[in-house]
């Protein structure tokens, strides 16, 4: 289907992928609750499992969800089947996520088959975009709350299922962009031991690429103010977090809509002075805007890391003024080109966007040339998913998927590649590693982090040997002995 103009187009596609995964063997994706004590009067208490999918701004979400669900008196469980109320916070980026996301829902529908008196929510992108018409395929889920109304939910759970759900928000039905956003005042549960934990600054989007629905679904930016910010921060390093990872739809122009384009230079060096704070990393920071008191901000704070994760999405010219992006190729390079004079050790991370529409050979192989040369230390890379709702989805020249597929798999092998040299240039070398605990490929080993892997995405270091008092949330030193193709393997010096 190369374009669709209608709902009705809409609510035929939702369909045919939910029946169409109905018959399919799926796996549960489940937010890790972790152990919590919670002292409650009533003999019974109510029970909640949440499945929170997609990007970590999304997981901040589902905690702030679940502390307002805890402050009302509810008490988080692992196991659906012993829940009162199942919650998916889902994803709606591109197709694949919405996939997922179908999944997880009708997962938990099945818990809800052998315990109906549970009640079904669904959260999240996917709520946002489509609640009307998942509705009409899946009407064994209570609510469809959309991004912007996820801190009603509390409240909507003490009404009675007939009366919540006549209510706009838990039907669903709200459909005006989103502008909510929680202070450091909102209750957040973030599991207990959470050495690392995200930050989110800012929510929304006022950017206007072509091929990206993201305002649609979070609203114009919404900043939050530094002192409110930082308040957060001093809370979180309290409950443990050694590490913050600062994360918005846009985290550069983080503050243009407090009428301050250095904001973010601010906070960072505001984030310095907190106590206890070893690591402050940016994620999301995209290249246009990037001011040069940011740059000194991030070369001068102890605390904040030689890491950027810098989404460009391409380099050819063409494509990027497809894409909307308001930037070029000689200016991305020329801020890159910056940022490595400037900021020691620095590691950069790229996301790219392959196969939109119009991409002509030549526009890959541009893109193709700037990854070898820029040779980034992580790539990572997506084919354009044809999404309802913007710019590029009604543009001439789709491409095939099959065109798609092969590009990002020369852009990905190409990655490899480079990404292993990087690796394979570190060994011999120390770095002070935030130990994780035990891997999760053997017992027998420990597993870390050193200032270029965020969270997730980037690999892990292997800590073969490690003593016995080495513990979860430890920084220690770490020789690096071996470089695999996106893993590290050392033991500890110190």
């Amino acid at each position: 289907m190369n374009s669709l103009t209608s709902s009705q187009a809409i609510v035929l596609t939702l369909t045919m992928l939910i029946w169409s995964y109905l018959a399919l063997v799926r796996r549960p994706f489940h937010f890790n609750v972790g152990k919590l004590d919670c002292s409650m009067t009533d003999s019974q208490p109510r029970r909640v499992h949440v499945v929170s999918l997609g990007c970590p701004k999304n997981r901040v979400d589902t905690e702030l969800m679940m502390g307002r669900l805890l402050q009302g008196g509810f008490t988080p469980t692992p196991d659906a089947d012993q829940a009162d109320v199942l919650l998916v916070n889902t994803c709606a980026f591109i197709d694949s996520s919405k996939q997922e996301s179908v999944d997880a829902i009708l997962d938990m529908a099945e818990v809800k088959d052998r315990n109906p008196d549970a009640r079904l929510v669904v959260a999240g992108c996917l709520s946002q975009r489509h609640a009307p018409e998942l509705r009409e395929s899946m009407p064994e889920v209570d609510f469809f709350i959309g991004t912007g109304e996820y801190q009603k939910l509390s409240e909507l759970l003490e009404l009675p299922p007939a009366v919540a759900l006549a209510t706009p928000a838990a039907a669903g039905l709200k459909k005006r962009r989103p502008a909510f956003i929680a202070d450091h005042l909102y209750p957040r549960y973030v599991p207990p031991a959470s050495f690392s934990t995200y930050l989110k600054i800012a929510e929304g989007c006022s950017q206007s690429c072509s091929f990206c629905i993201i305002p649609r679904l979070r609203g114009i930016q919404r900043s939050r103010t530094v002192d409110d910010i930082v308040d957060e921060a001093r809370r979180l390093v309290e409950q443990g977090a050694l590490e913050l990872n600062l994360v918005a739809q846009d985290l550069t122009h983080y503050g243009e809509d407090l009428r301050d384009p250095d904001l973010l230079a601010k906070l960072v060096r505001q984030l310095g002075t907190v106590d206890g704070l070893r690591w402050v990393r940016l994620m999301y920071a995209y290249p246009h805007n990037f001011s040069d008191s940011l740059i000194d901000a991030i070369a001068q704070t102890d605390n904040c890391l030689p890491y950027l994760d810098m989404p460009l999405q391409h380099a050819s010219d063409a494509v990027l003024e497809k894409m909307n992006r308001r930037t070029s190729r000689l200016e991305m390079e020329t801020l890159l080109d910056k940022l490595r004079r400037r900021v020691d050790g620095l590691v950069l991370r790229t996301t790219l966007l392959v196969g939109h529409p119009g991409e002509r050979e030549q526009d890959f192989d541009e893109l193709y040339d700037f990854v070898q040369q820029q040779r980034f230390h992580r790539v990572g890379c997506f084919a354009y998913s044809q999404e309802q709702g913007t710019v590029s989805a009604r543009m001439p020249e789709q491409l095939p998927t099959a065109v798609k597929r092969a590009r990002k798999s020369r852009i990905m092998q190409l990655q490899q590649a480079i990404s292993a040299e990087h690796l394979e240039q570190m060994v011999g070398q120390r770095y002070e590693v935030l130990v994780e605990g035990l891997s999760e490929e053997s017992d027998l080993l420990l597993q870390g982090r050193y200032y270029g892997q965020a969270p997730e995405i980037d690999g892990v270091i292997y800590i073969n040997d490690a003593p016995d008092n080495i513990g979860r949330g430890q920084l220690r030193t770490v020789e690096i002995s071996e470089a695999h193709d996106y893993d590290l393997v050392g033991h500890v010096i110190a």
